[in-house]
């Protein structure tokens, strides 16, 4: 395996293959002039496997077991190598592998019009090293396009490569200078031919290439100095880096659409406190044709609907800007006082504070109506900003940018007297009920009440590929100082843990740990463990008993009885 088929011969070009350590012939990719074939030998390992019981199904009255395949930091992963054929030579090309044994990911991503060799990408264990190699067709020798490497992590779920003339050039995403952008690579010796983008600013997506005028076109954020460094706007710039241009030089966050022949796109941008605009604008020098739509939002202002407001406060070092909303409830009186909810997910892989127009958000404009004053914040360890910005959350999710929402919410309780910085609390999914949770571990001065929906509690329980993105391999005792389990004992204030027993998201033995760790250490807390539920937690239940536990702990007065 593989085989050739010679007239009515069959010829075996391999015979070592074995049920653990197999060709893949799945991944085969036939060079294009047919003499060559390339693929990847995969070293087979088990997979980790959860056990999820379903305790309530709707055919049965006995419960269900269910298995999910489930990898953890730390886990032995399958190796993929790559192998290449010379089909009509009959024999195989050794090819030097050693250097890509310690791997998260491997695979082939093509060979090139003419034959000469095929391209694989290496993801190595621990995402700190990211190389693009070329395989010789004529020899099997391996070079390297780009070899990212970064002391924390290479942010690679937003690399961007796109292969020029043949592979003779690539367009690639960097971090390299600290900041995300668009690298020209010679594509015979992987030397920088050119930086394209440049500045204090991030690159956020690649659109479009236009290799015949040799433009290419992104969203980018940041390098407007005067707006939220976090609003998208559209651009384009020449390969060689000059003729930037700003397509969308509004003040605000800009979706496009550009038309089949892409001589017009239409912009639309709002922020949280502008309705949307819609305009239509001539691709060539991005001028404003005509404006088609301007949301009118008198009748909810009239109302006493409130437009949230766009605040930003300096982080934990006094000089970076934290960006982030606060909501305030419709009829909202400055004399009275406020308790404060956060509504948190500090995941690494994005931003997450909402950047367009959003007149209604189902949990925040319930929260707001009961009386309290709702913020969601952009700390340190998020994305989207400069790498330094970024590198806080590395083997350090415990972080989760803390110092800087506890900065930012204390400037804006100055502002604001009517904020009750007393009586704050807080809430998230997920990574975030990760994060509600460890506000009553490791800020319980100043959050005094959290909900944790579905949390990964202890990063070592929860999912492969996200955790060890961030926390690092091999596992280490980064891990237990970022665990709420082993953390448990530090609990003050009042908690509710809620989450769902088919959960294949995020183990439910995660929170049942931290449960019992906090029962170990006798401290009282709320849980509710809903049966038949997975990660997609938000149901009128589970939401109710949170507006429930914030009312009873932060506003201080008894729920109504539920009809």
């Amino acid at each position: 395996m593989p085989l050739q088929k010679e007239g009515r011969r069959e010829i075996a070009l391999t015979m070592d293959g074995t049920e653990r350590f197999r060709y893949d012939d799945r991944s085969l990719a036939w060079s294009p002039d047919s003499r060559k074939l390339a693929t990847v030998k995969v070293r087979e390992t088990e997979e980790r496997r959860i056990p999820l019981i379903e305790s309530s199904p709707d055919y049965r009255k006995q419960p269900v077991l269910q298995w999910r395949n489930y990898a953890k930091p730390g886990d032995v992963l399958p190796i993929c190598l790559p192998v290449l054929f010379d089909v009509v030579g009959q024999k195989q090309i050794p090819l030097e592998t050693a250097l890509y044994e310690n791997q998260y990911a491997l695979y082939l991503t093509g060979w090139r019009s003419d034959s000469r060799a095929f391209t694989f990408e290496f993801n190595q264990r621990g995402h700190q090293r990211y190389i693009v190699g070329e395989v010789s067709a004529t020899d099997g020798s391996i070079r390297h396009l780009v070899d990212e490497q970064s002391p924390t992590f290479i942010y690679y779920n937003n690399n961007f490569r796109y292969d020029l003339n043949d592979g003779k050039e690539l367009l690639w995403i960097s971090e390299r200078d600290g900041w995300r952008h668009l690298y020209l690579v010679d594509g015979s010796n992987g030397q920088i031919k050119q930086q394209i983008t440049k500045g204090k600013w991030v690159v956020r997506r690649v659109d479009f290439v236009d290799e015949t005028n040799r433009i290419v076109y992104f969203t980018a954020s940041g390098f407007n100095r005067k707006e939220d460094p976090y609003n998208l706007h559209y651009c384009r710039i020449r390969l060689d880096g000059t003729d930037f241009v700003d397509m969308t030089p509004e003040a605000g966050n800009h979706h496009v659409t550009f038309s089949a022949d892409r001589r017009y796109f239409t912009d639309v941008y709002s922020r949280p406190d502008l309705p949307p605009i819609s305009l239509l604008k001539r691709a060539e020098d991005a001028s404003v044709v005509l404006e088609l739509q301007h949301c009118d939002v008198s009748e909810l202002q009239a109302a006493g609907w409130l437009m949230p407001e766009v605040f930003c406060a300096k982080g934990r070092d006094g000089k970076t800007d934290i960006w982030g909303n606060i909501y305030r409830p419709m009829h909202f009186d400055p004399s009275r006082s406020y308790p404060v909810v956060e509504m948190i997910y500090a995941g690494p892989h994005d931003s997450h504070v909402v950047k367009d127009f959003q007149p209604f958000h189902h949990l925040i404009s319930r929260l707001t109506e009961l009386g309290f004053i709702v913020v969601s914040i952009d700390g340190m360890g998020t994305a989207n900003r400069s790498k330094a910005f970024h590198d806080v959350c590395w083997k350090n999710l415990k972080d989760a940018g803390f110092p800087d929402r506890i900065a930012w919410i204390k400037a804006a309780g100055k502002k604001y007297r009517y904020m009750d910085l007393e009586r704050v609390g807080i809430y998230g999914w997920s990574a975030g009920g990760q994060n509600a949770m460890g506000a009553l571990l490791f800020h319980n001065d100043f959050y005094k009440v959290a909900v944790s929906f579905c949390g990964c509690h202890d990063n070592r329980m929860d999912k492969i590929w996200w955790n060890e993105q961030w926390m690092g391999y091999p596992v280490d005792s980064s891990y237990v100082a970022s665990s709420n389990v082993d953390n448990a004992y530090r609990l003050k204030g009042k908690l509710l843990l809620i989450n769902g027993e088919l959960d294949d998201n995020v183990d439910p033995a995660s929170t049942l740990q931290v449960i019992s760790a906090l029962m170990k250490a006798g401290k009282n807390f709320d849980q509710l463990y809903l049966p038949g539920k997975t990660h997609n937690l938000g149901g009128d239940f589970e939401i109710h008993k949170m507006q429930d536990f914030f009312v009873k702990h932060l506003l201080k007065q008894e729920p109504p009885e539920w009809e």
